[in-house]
């Protein structure tokens, strides 16, 4: 039986229009990504979707919760799947955080770490 898996981000957030590196903090979508997180409910339904996962911050399931707002079933939230934690610069800068990010692939960030049940290898490494 086949899967089909379907990637969506959070939706845009007052940081990213600001320009900052939001991280591990929860973020608020800013109201042009309330507006996207409706419009994804329209462009990928419901119906056509067995479950939903998304990270446990803020951003992610207030994006869910807009663009799923009738769907029956509970999102299930998950740690693991948060984005980069940028320890020290969640919060930062984009530029800030930019100029470190090439050093960064396999150390984390001064004060980073990672979700509960990663342990930070990588396959193959």
């Amino acid at each position: 039986m086949a899967v089909d898996i379907v990637y969506e981000t959070h939706s845009l957030t007052i940081d990213n229009e600001t320009g900052r590196a939001t991280g591990w903090l929860p973020g608020t979508l800013s109201p042009q990504g309330r507006r996207l997180a409706r419009d994804l409910g329209v462009r990928r339904p419901a119906d056509a979707l067995d479950a939903i996962f998304c990270s446990d911050l803020a951003r992610a399931v207030e994006t869910v919760e807009i663009a799923y707002a009738g769907w029956p079933a509970v999102a299930r939230r998950d740690r693991r799947l948060r984005e980069c934690d940028y320890g020290e610069l969640n919060g930062m800068p984009v530029e800030e955080l930019d100029r470190q990010r090439p050093g960064r692939v396999d150390v984390p960030f001064p004060g980073g770490g990672l979700p509960d049940g990663w342990d930070g290898t990588r396959p193959g490494h």
